[in-house]
């Protein structure tokens, strides 16, 4: 018997037309992010930087990819700033990193029926938490509160609060000392099978694979060698395939 569920938020329970594409967003996030540095006070070369911070950050990526290790944005621009020589001092981080994210954030919407689904699934008495993989925990909590998720969550775990991404089961510690309830009782809700689904596994959970964004070259490298326990094509499935499971 299922007592808890534990969602995924991008592409789960909001979606973003560039779906996993963030490279393509990237150029317009830094050059917020320069536009909010150079207001701040902060001289720099704008395209140095710009090809500087993009480096560090696909490097970083990468490590995080395969150490499932958090690697924050202000650590990111942290240390691009070091390496460039550039002195930070009295420079507002979270202001800055809230600029470079701003443009991303505001196209995220809603998944379809994800209010109603959520309702749904409370009513019939399962426990819900959030956990996130994300570089940045304000960027994560700006678009719950954005799209009027909080409420529905507790406790709201972001990779970059807690310093390891999944799949690692650590990042589950944190929802399984609040509930107090067995792995093998919760469920856990993603778009992304070599993080959420083996997440799950790792961690001794189910799990269910939520497709409405989940075509990708990532999720195409593990179709056939990581299996959900169920799949789901649309939020509007999960009351009563969470039923079933």
């Amino acid at each position: 018997m299922l007592r808890g569920a534990i969602f995924d938020l991008g592409s789960t329970l909001i979606s973003n037309e560039y779906n996993n594409q963030w490279f393509k967003l990237r150029p317009r996030m830094v050059a917020d992010l320069i536009a909010d540095l150079e207001a701040q006070g902060l001289a720099l070369d704008p395209a140095s930087f710009a090809g500087a911070f993009t480096r560090i950050f696909a490097d970083f990526d990468a490590q995080r990819q395969t150490h499932f290790k958090e690697v924050t944005s202000d650590y990111i621009l942290r240390t691009t700033l070091s390496e460039m020589g550039l002195q930070p001092d009295g420079l507002d981080f979270p202001r800055a990193l809230a600029a470079y994210f701003a443009f991303s954030e505001s196209l995220w919407t809603p998944m379809p029926l994800v209010y109603e689904t959520l309702d749904d699934l409370r009513r019939r008495g399962l426990r819900l938490a959030l956990v996130s993989n994300a570089a940045d925990n304000a960027n994560v909590q700006r678009l719950i509160d954005n799209h009027n998720l909080r409420s529905y969550f507790d406790p709201i775990v972001v990779s970059a609060a807690v310093g390891v991404r999944k799949p690692n089961p650590r990042i589950f510690a944190p929802v399984l000392e609040a509930w107090q309830i067995p792995p093998g009782e919760i469920v856990m809700i993603g778009d992304t099978l070599g993080a959420d689904t083996l997440g799950a596994k790792n961690a001794g959970m189910k799990s269910v694979w939520v497709t409405m964004e989940a075509d990708t070259p990532g999720n195409d490298a593990h179709r056939h060698t990581i299996i959900p326990d169920a799949v789901a094509a649309s939020l509007e499935e999960l009351p009563a395939l969470l039923e079933k499971l």
